[in-house]
């Protein structure tokens, strides 16, 4: 059996993979993607197949609002990631994530942009889930980019809230404000 990753400390990786790389399981094509940051050998992947919307396994960098804690890594990495890689995939891609930290996620995405409509809509859909016993995953890229403040660092309501312009630098004093917040 075969064990992809992109980190050695992996105990059974037996197939160290990269930005780019691709293979296939059965019909399924995955694409990796170098995410580095929560961990510094992290990798998201693209699954892509005949018939279905795409799908990205995003472990510990992309949650549903959320992101993953600068463990091994930094703003820039994170803004690389999300911005740069993530949100570049088309918005019908399903989103799953290592863990649903959804509803507290979507606490502090109403702490940054108490006016989002997005956010305001989707803290409803998630508790009428949560009372039916569903589970909040997956999201989409395309939701991601309404609500999650991590995948929004350009727009003007996150900025004022970090204080900033300057996207990266958004993409830090948030995650530092997450870090922090107890809502």
């Amino acid at each position: 059996m075969t064990f992809y990753g992109g980190d050695d400390r992996i105990g059974a990786l037996n197939k160290t993979v990269s930005h780019n790389d691709t293979f296939n399981i059965g019909s399924m094509k995955v694409t990796c993607f170098e995410t580095p940051c929560h961990t510094s050998g992290h990798i998201c992947y693209l699954v892509e197949g005949e018939g279905a919307d795409p799908a990205v396994f995003t472990g510990d960098t992309l949650f549903a609002a959320g992101c993953g804690r600068f463990f091994e890594g930094t703003a820039p990495q994170m803004y690389r990631a999300l911005i740069e890689i993530l949100s570049s995939l088309p918005d019908n891609t399903r989103v799953y994530c290592g863990h649903e930290y959804t509803a507290q996620n979507l606490k502090f995405a109403k702490h940054v942009e108490p006016d989002n409509p997005a956010v305001l809509a989707m803290i409803e859909e998630v508790a009428k889930k949560r009372e039916a016993g569903e589970p909040t995953i997956p999201t989409t890229i395309g939701q991601e980019k309404t609500f999650n403040p991590f995948m929004r660092v350009k727009e003007s309501g996150v900025q004022k809230f970090a204080g900033c312009s300057d996207p990266v630098e958004v993409m830090k004093v948030i995650r530092s404000a997450k870090d922090k917040f107890r809502g």
